[in-house]
């Protein structure tokens, strides 16, 4: 492999399975060979919930302040506003997170049409 190669047709495709997959899917086998053996209250599940959690956090926190696209016409108050909403119809309409992404969702997409 040359760097003339880089113009060929299967080149983004190694380059997928190289960079894409393989980096991902090693990590995927390790947790389910790994997954079975490990306690539902041990540390180490305590840890990944909470890095997944603050992963999920960061993201919700990046669209709402640093939006990109569609997002970035509305005002911060709205995307505020709808996130407080989603989080408000969790906490009282059973704690069920689908219900709360469509509340967040309708307000959202009806501030977007009426502005």
């Amino acid at each position: 492999m040359t760097w003339a190669s880089l113009t060929d047709w299967w080149w983004p495709y190694l380059f997928i399975l190289l960079a894409g997959w393989l980096p991902t899917d090693i990590w995927r086998f390790i947790g389910v060979l790994i997954g079975g053996r490990v306690r539902e209250d041990s540390e180490a599940l305590v840890i990944v919930r909470a890095v997944a959690t603050a992963l999920v956090a960061g993201v919700i926190a990046q669209l709402i302040l640093y939006p990109s696209g569609s997002l970035a016409e509305s005002s911060v108050f709205l995307r505020v506003g709808a996130a407080a909403a989603g989080f408000a119809a969790y906490l009282y309409l059973g704690r069920r997170i689908i219900v709360s992404v469509i509340v967040a969702e309708f307000i959202l997409i009806m501030g977007l049409l009426l502005s």
